[in-house]
């Protein structure tokens, strides 16, 4: 008769990394909200109120939370350095929000330019699909391990 010790051991192994999974997306939704704050914060500012170019102003603010939210990243979600140096390291995050940059740029402009959304909306939009796109990049690509 088969034991049912290793069935109940994996299961308990499997659950404990699946929480561990969502805890770390949990963290990453809060620090990936705070650097949000930064880019549709600055978006706002410098595109909907003071009129600057909407898809220019959107790769500045975009990088500039991108600083924000790698610092915030190695800090809270995910361990720094266990698969790259910290320099190469800094160049995957940024190669994965080069990618997630140009997905939040055809968004914004198909949302705009082709759906008619209004200028925040459409930004909001944006940002809520390059979210998940930078979370599971990062987590895959970059750091592997969540703290």
């Amino acid at each position: 008769m088969p034991s049912t010790a290793s069935s109940s051991t994996t299961s308990s192994a499997e659950r404990r990394r699946g929480a561990h999974a969502l805890r770390g997306l949990g963290r990453y939704f809060f620090v990936g909200g705070a650097a949000a704050c930064v880019d549709i914060g600055l978006f706002a500012l410098f595109a909907k109120a003071l009129d600057f170019p909407y898809l220019r102003v959107a790769t500045a603010s975009f990088v500039l939370a991108t600083l924000v939210n790698y610092w915030l990243s190695v800090r809270y979600v995910f361990v720094s350095g266990q698969r790259f140096r910290r320099r190469w390291e800094v160049a995957m995050v940024f190669a994965v929000s080069a990618a997630g940059l140009a997905f939040n740029a055809l968004i914004l402009w198909l949302a705009v330019e082709k759906a008619h959304f209004e200028l925040m909306a459409a930004k909001l939009t944006a940002t809520g699909v390059v979210f998940f796109w930078n979370y599971f990049a990062r987590r895959v690509l970059v750091f592997g391990a969540l703290r």
